[in-house]
């Protein structure tokens, strides 16, 4: 068995397409970067050419894919031993240089041993997170001041300054360009603001929705406004637009690292699905 390896997502999405939207909650990220490319053309996420790739027997049917779009880490999909060696085999011999691997927990760990054999690299742990599914929401009681509103581009200056103070916070490994991605969400409807008193205080965003579901993030109160219920009041109504619509799975993310992030989710409803891991590589 070998990985078929393309630069062309139109091609990755027919091929791998089937396998992770099998799986949509635990392929999620991968879902939706196929959709940013698609949207905003291969160099959505920096300047070099993305990389795809899937795993298939002779005859059978795709059972393990990944994509890269640099500068960020190596995104795997579940997949066996013997995948993620090859894949570790195959990306060396294409001379193909990674900062880290994003996955499930055995699959990263496999890869990222199968990659420090061949190429000497030491795996080191950035960040832990925990993948969540919604199951009944409960909206927070009592609800805090205010009310939800869809962003638009009046709103673009603070949205940009918070999406840089987000990053920074959630110590992310690589800042996407914050005025693109806000953006980009403005475009589709992908950002609700919590506005109390005629001012805005917290954000949630929202994926394009994919496969029947859409995840929820990034929410972000700036400092000064924290405790006071305003994420949670923005979360939930993110949420509850989504399922409005009929999207049959709401998903988020959080860092394990962060136990108020983790207990909030989980008072609205969201359930816990998989744990994962970013791995930086350093010679």
């Amino acid at each position: 068995m070998t990985w078929s390896i393309s630069a062309d997502v139109e091609e990755f999405a027919a091929a791998a397409g089937p396998f992770l939207r099998a799986r949509p909650a635990q392929n999620t990220v991968a879902l939706t970067v196929v959709e940013s490319l698609r949207a905003g053309g291969p160099r959505a996420y920096g300047s070099d050419a993305p990389m795809f790739g899937w795993w298939q027997p002779p005859g059978g049917e795709v059972a393990a894919s990944f994509l890269q779009t640099p500068p960020f880490p190596l995104l795997l999909s579940s997949g066996s031993a013997e995948a993620m060696r090859e894949l570790a085999k195959t990306l060396v011999n294409a001379g193909r240089a990674l900062p880290g691997v994003n996955g499930d927990m055995t699959a990263a760990e496999q890869f990222a041993a199968q990659w420090q054999q061949y190429t000497g690299a030491v795996a080191a742990v950035h960040q832990h997170t925990r993948l969540y599914r919604l199951g009944d929401l409960v909206p927070p009681r009592p609800a805090p001041p205010g009310h939800p509103r869809i962003a638009g581009r009046a709103d673009r200056d603070q949205l940009t300054a918070w999406f840089t103070a987000f990053m920074t916070e959630a110590g992310a490994l690589v800042e996407r360009d914050s005025e693109q991605e806000v953006d980009d969400r403005i475009g589709y409807g992908g950002l609700t603001l919590w506005e109390t008193g005629g001012a805005a205080v917290s954000m949630a965003g929202r994926t394009r929705r994919v496969a029947g579901m859409i995840r929820v993030g990034p929410v972000y109160t700036p400092p000064e406004l924290r405790r006071r219920g305003y994420g949670g009041a923005a979360t939930a109504a993110v949420t509850q637009a989504a399922l409005d619509e009929g999207v049959a799975e709401v998903l988020l993310f959080t860092d394990l690292a962060n136990p108020t992030s983790n207990a909030l989710y989980q008072h609205l409803g969201y359930q816990a699905v998989e744990d994962r891991v970013l791995l930086t590589f350093s010679s």
